[in-house]
């Protein structure tokens, strides 16, 4: 089981904070650094100091981290032209050797696009699927021949297809509850399926879909990896675990129905039950970044049982 530290800037955090949390997830032994892609605050955080950008913000983590895989959960497809996006996110393999994931996502939230004057067109999924088909296609096209696409959101015109990853193949994060469409277009573009905050039921269920889209579409159920993304909340005792909950503005039993929380012990025998299911990847929300000694915490008594 890969255990990934998922990070929500827009809630609050600098850059510096957010290097701070890379550097400790690959000295701690943890397989990846994700993070969202927002611009706007959630809930009642004020967040300060204000957003940052996911990509200049994993540019700067893939000249500054050595081994840990660095991506987003998800890409906002609204935020980006797909040629843009192919780009940046090519850049910034080649600037960390080889190390770049791409979650790639609709976009969902009005309110930040209203406030950024980003504009929010109301045909998200079929504008995420052609960008899918470009940010691939461009990826894909070989050194020296043209990547052309004539799509009723995106048009491209003879492009060089440059610049290439320095990976042969950016894995392609899909995500999501849809019962339909998502399992198609993961079956159809994405190395890894995610789930975020679904419980085990909803897990097995939506991993199924997916897996069944896939060998429609001529693949191996198993050629996807399958993951979920879980709040993780892990203290000693119960005291802690209340501790750190307080913190970030839950309860302590709320987060043990619904995420990853309690002692090692508890966190170790939910994370097997995923496994159950088919999930070989935990995506882990840290939300208070501050709290190094959570991660040291999780890394020393709950990744040192998985294997």
């Amino acid at each position: 089981m890969d255990l990934r530290i998922f990070t929500e800037p827009q809630q609050g955090a600098s850059y510096d904070t957010l290097l701070t949390v890379a550097k400790a997830t690959e000295d701690l032994g943890f397989d990846a650094f994700f993070r969202s892609d927002h611009y706007l605050a959630m809930g009642n955080s004020d967040g300060l100091p204000g957003p940052t950008d996911a990509w200049i913000t994993l540019a700067g983590l893939a000249r500054e981290t050595r081994r840990i895989r660095l991506g987003t959960l998800m890409t906002a497809g609204t935020f980006r032209l797909p040629g843009v996006l192919a780009i940046q996110v090519a850049q910034v393999d080649q600037m960390s050797g080889g190390r770049v994931e791409l979650g790639l996502g609709a976009g969902w939230f009005e309110e930040e696009h209203t406030a950024y004057g980003i504009p929010f067109p109301k045909e998200k999924f079929a504008r995420l699927e052609e960008q899918l088909a470009i940010v691939t296609g461009l990826w894909g096209t070989a050194p020296g021949e043209e990547f052309s696409y004539d799509g009723t959101h995106y048009q491209l015109t003879k492009s060089p297809a440059l610049p290439k990853p320095a990976q042969r193949k950016v894995p392609v994060l899909i995500g999501g509850h849809g019962a339909t469409r998502t399992p198609r277009l993961a079956a159809q573009y994405a190395d890894e399926f995610n789930i975020p905050f679904a419980s085990l039921q909803d897990s097995e269920r939506q991993f199924g879909r997916v897996r069944a889209a896939a060998e429609v579409a001529g693949r191996k159920g198993d050629d996807l990896v399958y993951s979920n993304a879980l709040v993780a909340c892990v203290g000693k005792d119960d005291a802690e675990v209340a501790r750190r909950a307080a913190a970030i503005g839950r309860e302590a039993d709320e987060l043990k129905a619904n995420g990853l929380a309690g002692s090692p012990a508890e966190v170790v025998d939910k994370i097997g039950r995923y496994a159950e299911i088919g999930a070989s990847r935990v995506y882990l929300q840290i939300l208070d970044l501050d709290d190094l000694d959570h991660l040291e915490l999780i890394s020393a008594q709950v990744q040192s049982q998985l294997g």
